[in-house]
């Protein structure tokens, strides 16, 4: 096999934590590859949330999660990475190539080698859950959703959201001055949404209507009416609705990867060591599906990149054992 075809480094997963991977990668001069699942770049930024802010991203008060991957993006190309999308990885073996051994990964048609990997595919493949009743289906996309692609189809509308967990407080908080109006129903009274964001929904005027589901919806071309039902008395009332948003979680499963040999901590994470590295050698984990022994998981994004960071580094003074893991600072590097 020709040595052109050898990656110094693949990355597995093409969301923040992977782009930011891939840039400390190409800092450290390694030839690098990024493969990922969906059809492009930004992983649950782009897909569940593209038109939120994000708050807790270091040097920026404040960003559209859009715009953060377009620019994770920018600052990944500098070095030229080679990006494979919509591609399914199935298999992870070990081989000897030209007397070196390198990690082959192999997917429906195609076959990548490299000499190390950083595993970054998040919470792996996710589904949002389904809300099973009357006129969801018949209305999906067409004034039903689950995600927010694109705010415009929102503006003005009377917009039920259902949900009591991030994704849901969030989009009620984003939509306030966008939308006509907004209600907010949630089966019970507890909420998983983070504290912050749940106190700032309080100080709205926003109705939150607890132990309150969704019955039914109605409507002609499109949505016109919610019945929904209190769940203790099962009293009934019709909301004039344009939107109904649902927002009850997802289904995350990390298919294949699980397979590969890695030892897990659960279904959904990866033990690591302190320098990301998991129990197959030149194998890494960064980011959600990553979870350092000894630690608890903090799924944030500035971890992921911190992880990235390390993990990046790490796997430079693996597959280069003269090669210091400290790269040096950035800003006494010469970048092109």
């Amino acid at each position: 096999m020709a040595e052109n075809n050898v990656y110094d480094i693949t990355i597995i997963g093409a969301g923040p934590t992977g782009l930011f991977a891939a840039f400390y990668a190409g800092m450290r001069g390694m030839k690098t590859k990024v493969i990922e699942a969906l059809p492009e770049a930004g992983g649950q930024l782009a897909v569940l949330y593209p038109e939120k802010f994000i708050y807790d991203v270091p040097g920026h008060p404040k960003v559209l999660a859009k715009d953060l991957v377009k620019l994770l993006i920018e600052q990944s190309r500098l070095f030229g990475p080679t990006y494979v999308f919509d591609e399914r990885l199935e298999t992870l073996t070990r081989l000897e190539v030209d007397g070196e051994e390198v990690w082959r990964l192999s997917g429906a048609t195609n076959a990548h080698f490299s000499r190390s990997l950083v595993l970054t595919a998040g919470i792996g493949a996710f589904q949002p859950n389904r809300l099973d009743r009357p006129g969801v289906e018949k209305y999906l996309n067409n004034g039903v959703y689950y995600f927010v692609e694109d705010k415009r189809p929102f503006r003005d509308k009377r917009i039920l959201i259902i949900g009591g967990g991030d994704t849901a407080v969030d989009w009620a908080l984003n939509l306030k001055d966008w939308a006509r109006e907004i209600t907010i129903i949630h089966r019970r009274d507890q909420f998983r949404a983070h504290e912050a964001s749940l106190a700032e929904l309080r100080t709205t005027d926003i109705p939150i209507m607890t132990f309150w589901q969704l019955r039914r919806i109605d409507g002609n071309d499109t949505v016109e009416t919610a019945t929904i039902y209190e769940n203790h008395t099962d009293e009934e009332r019709t909301l004039d609705v344009d939107i109904v948003l649902i927002n009850i979680g997802f289904k995350a499963d990390l298919g294949p990867i699980a397979d590969w040999g890695l030892e897990m901590v659960d279904k959904r994470h990866i033990r690591t060591d302190i320098f990301m590295e998991t129990n197959l050698p030149g194998v890494f984990a960064a980011g959600d599906i990553a979870a350092v022994e000894g630690s608890e998981p903090l799924n944030l994004i500035v971890t992921g990149f911190g992880q990235a960071a390390v993990a990046s580094n790490a796997a430079k003074a693996r597959i280069d054992p003269d090669a210091r893991m400290f790269p040096g600072h950035s800003s006494e590097m010469k970048l092109h």
